[in-house]
Parts: C-alpha cells; structure tokens; sequence
C-alpha cells in the first residue's frame, strides 16, 4: 500500500505517565523525510512540557526496522532541485531542533529497537537514554557506502560511546553491529526476543514512572552535563534541575515515605 501525502509520519499517545512516540512509514521501513521530522519536533515539545509525561518510549512501526534513517528518495529529489546538500547537523532545515540536539530534553527518552536501526535511525537510538533491542536488530552507519557522514550526530556520539578503535572501525566502513554485539559495547541495556521485547520495555518504563520525576530529570542532566568536565568542575556546576529538585516537596516525600513504611506520591514539584 502505498503513502498518502495526507497520512501522519508519526504516531503519538501518551498513557500512565508514558508517551509512545511511533515512527509510521512501515512500507520505506520507517525512512525520515522532512516531514515526519516536522512531526517529531512538535511531539519532543509536547514530551517536555507535559508534566504528565515522565518518559517517552521511540520506536519504529511493524516488526523489520526501528529506522532506516534519511529517506534517500526524498534527498535524491532534493538535490535535482538544487537543494544544498546537509552536513552535520540540522538548524535551518524542518523539524530543528531534532532529537539528535536536543540537548537540554530533560526526561528520559528509551528506544525499543526491531530490525534495522540504520544511519539516522542508529543516531537516534545513540541520543535515547535507554536501549532495549530485539535480538533481531542490526546497527549501522552506513554514510561512507554512500558518499554521505552521520550527519545526525553519530560521528560524534559513536566514538563517545564506543572505544575509539571500535567506534573508527564501525563509521570508516559502515559495518553492521549485532544487538549482541551492541550490549557487549554498552550500546544496548537489554537484548531480548521479539516476543518479549514490549514486556521488557514495559519493565523499564515502570521503574521509571516510580522513580521521582524530579530526581530522573535532575540526574540526566547533572550526567549529560558534566560527562566531559574534569571531576571538580563536575561537583561546581549549577544544574537547573537539581535546584528545583533539592527545593521541591518531593525532596521531603521521599524519605517520610520510607520512615512510614508507605509508597511516595510524586508531585513533581
């Protein structure tokens, strides 16, 4: 079945705490053209100024491919129209700030992977927090095979979280990387079989809707931050969030909850 020009790229629903953030091009598996990333960036505004929300789970529709990436077909055309090519990056093109540079986005995004996770799909699970995979998935950055980069950050992402040697080896030939493999890495923090791939998502965005959403958004910045920083600029760093945290009410429920034996109730304020 063909695409209609009319059909949304993206699915979204949010329920108990999570929104469920779905790549919809099964057919191309789920390539990103220009529009889906208009989609997706009104949906990551929505995600972090929703206090309901506490964690947004990114995933590809049907059971081949999280995302393929770039929707090649849609650049070919671009270029016949004289469309720049893109370098690293997007400012100035649709859907900015993507994912990829979101790089203040408080709250925990987890990617649930099945099947390919290639080119700007791979950037995209390397800017989650959180990689549960099928032992179906395959990584990749492929750009060199094609005169292309990891535009989208996965230069840059891959050798930060790979050995360099390993992370070079993978981006100069655009080999592909087992879920297996992956884990080994610390890519993935879960593989498991198709089947129970939802459940094992499930797990995880229930330890993370416990958790206090104040603490989580907090902690992720406080980490992303200072991951670069020598350790004593680290500990001298003003995290926004940590200061809302330590003055929030949630800051004295949690341990008057556990001096009355009793579950908290997080306001997130």
């Amino acid at each position: 079945m063909s695409e209609t020009d009319d059909k949304p790229r993206v699915r979204y629903e949010t329920k108990d705490h999570v929104a469920h953030v779905t790549l919809d091009r099964p057919d191309v598996l789920n390539a990103m053209d220009l529009r889906m990333h208009e989609e997706l960036a009104a949906i990551w505004d929505d995600v972090e100024a929703d206090d309901d929300i506490r964690v947004a789970v990114l995933t590809g529709a049907g059971d081949r491919s999280f995302s393929v990436g770039q929707d090649l077909r849609e650049r070919a055309r671009l270029g016949e129209e004289g469309t720049p090519p893109t370098t690293f990056g997007s400012r100035g093109q649709p859907g900015w700030p993507r994912l990829t540079e979101r790089f203040t986005l408080s709250k925990p995004i987890l990617a649930r992977v099945n099947g390919y996770a290639l080119g700007g799909g791979f950037e995209l699970a390397l800017a989650c927090d959180i990689v549960v995979a099928s032992d179906q998935a395959v990584f990749a950055l492929p750009e060199v095979r094609l005169g292309l980069i990891p535009g989208a950050g996965g230069a840059f992402r891959l050798a930060r979280q790979l050995p360099l040697k390993a992370a070079m080896g993978h981006l100069l030939t655009g080999r592909r990387l087992s879920a297996t493999k992956a884990q080994q890495f610390g890519l993935v923090n879960d593989v498991v079989s198709a089947a129970d791939l939802d459940a094992c998502v499930a797990g995880w965005t229930d330890d993370l809707v416990r958790a206090a959403p104040l603490s989580v958004r907090a902690i992720k910045e406080s980490v992303l931050r200072s991951v670069d920083l020598p350790l004593e600029q680290a500990f001298a760093t003003r995290y926004v969030w940590e200061e809302r945290r330590m003055r929030s009410t949630d800051a004295i429920e949690g341990p008057q909850a556990f001096a009355e034996k009793r579950e908290p109730v997080w306001r997130g304020r």
